[in-house]
């Protein structure tokens, strides 16, 4: 199903990321968290994909998405960046097979989030959409149990580390539910006090992520290819069970 979407806010995200809020007025578009959208733009033949990378939640009670977008020579990448202006109108569709939906009564679940640069993007849906659970049952004292979330999330250096402060945010609204290890590989500017609690300069490494395993963890990785590939091999290899594992590999 295809929905007509308009352009309500656009701003940098870092350097090479674009952000992008979109209206859907049609009742019928929902996603899961984790999901990607097919975007449609007026003139340009070329179909874009990309992640969403806010809440459900958002769109129940604004009809809003959000997108985080990076510079490519990609055409509708380029719409984006160059000539994408409020009001702009399109068109998007869902798909994805990559999210986390659990339903009331479903089995209370740890979450590992491993993400690689813009990797981040369904990722930080599925984290928003955990604090939504977790703020749901604190509420109404019913509803999904969360475990626990870790969310480790590579870039090279901290001004490509998107949404920040976004995390930070949740982090410090539930320090007993959300911790988040922040890696940068290329770093050469000095880390701001409040970061540098967070950072790890260096890759995530197999241990790190090895120290969560239990039965109750689901891991969810999306990055490029290589550190997709790396870390869902080591975790079969440390016997997690494959429908524990979930990924995404078209960056």
């Amino acid at each position: 199903m295809v929905s007509a979407a308009k352009v309500c806010g656009a701003a940098d995200e870092s350097p090479s990321v674009k952000r992008l809020r979109l209206r859907v007025a049609d009742k019928d578009f929902s996603f899961k968290a984790g999901q990607w959208i097919d975007f449609f733009i007026p003139g340009v033949s070329v179909v874009g994909g990309f992640s969403i990378c806010s809440s459900p939640r958002l769109l129940e009670q604004e009809r809003m998405i959000e997108l985080a977008v990076k510079y490519a020579n990609h055409p509708p990448a380029l719409w984006i960046h160059n000539q994408c202006t409020l009001d702009s109108e399109v068109a998007v569709r869902v798909g994805g097979e990559f999210f986390f939906d659990p339903q009331p009564a479903d089995a209370s679940r740890n979450l590992v989030l491993i993400a690689g640069g813009v990797g981040i993007n369904p990722l930080l849906s599925i984290l928003r959409h955990a604090a939504d659970l977790h703020r749901e049952r604190a509420h109404r004292g019913s509803g999904y149990e969360m475990g626990t979330i870790k969310l480790f999330y590579s870039a090279q250096n901290t001004s490509e580390l998107l949404f920040k402060k976004n995390i930070l945010d949740l982090v410090n609204e539930f320090p007993e539910k959300i911790a988040c290890s922040l890696h940068v590989t290329k770093q050469t500017a000095q880390i701001s006090a409040d970061l540098k609690p967070y950072i790890t300069e260096g890759r995530i490494t197999e241990k790190e992520i090895r120290d969560h395993i239990s039965q109750e963890t689901l891991f969810y990785i999306c990055g490029p290819p290589p550190m997709t590939d790396f870390f869902s091999k080591q975790l079969e290899n440390s016997h997690v069970p494959k429908e524990h594992i979930c990924f995404e590999k078209w960056w």
